[in-house]
């Protein structure tokens, strides 16, 4: 089962759509997909408008692959468990967020090479279609490193200054 998620703040009708359309020319395609706040009514994949955190998690756990917008929690925890993801940023400039910082966010994930990202959604079946072939991940810890928290320290704190003798 591919799971999608769009989060809860705006609806992301683009991406739903064009899911919805892949799906129905898919044969034995397995979609289920959380709305968000839209009209939009697929009708070639089973969806909720919204599901609760647990829920959210169950269906990442169970699923095959994950597709989402770049909301950085969807994308750490799908690192976290494993799971083959996509990434589709919303983009301000469609009315689909406040500004651009999905775009960042993905364009930084893009250039890392662990995420595959479609900024088209013309080219989201052709992702799709390749999801199926994405090996799982190495999962990520859900913790910081050492070394992060010690930059964290640092930047807080201030560098070190030598003792005076």
């Amino acid at each position: 089962m591919i799971f999608v998620t769009v989060g809860t703040q705006l609806p992301f009708d683009r991406l739903i759509s064009a899911i919805d359309e892949w799906a129905g020319a898919t044969a034995g395609a397995d979609v289920f997909a959380q709305v968000g706040p839209t009209a939009l009514e697929p009708r070639n994949i089973a969806y909720g408008k919204f599901i609760s955190p647990a829920e959210c998690r169950r269906l990442m756990v169970g699923a095959d692959a994950i597709v989402a917008h770049a909301g950085m929690g969807t994308i750490l925890t799908a690192l976290e468990l494993g799971k083959p993801l996509l990434i589709v940023p919303r983009r301000a400039s469609l009315g689909e967020h406040r500004n651009e910082h999905q775009l960042a966010t993905a364009r930084r994930f893009a250039e890392l090479g662990r995420v595959p990202v479609v900024f088209d959604e013309r080219e989201l079946g052709a992702a799709l279609d390749d999801l199926g072939r994405v090996a799982a991940q190495e999962p990520i810890s859900p913790y910081a490193s050492d070394r992060l928290i010690g930059a964290l320290r640092e930047f807080i704190d201030g560098p070190s200054l030598p003792r005076a003798a």
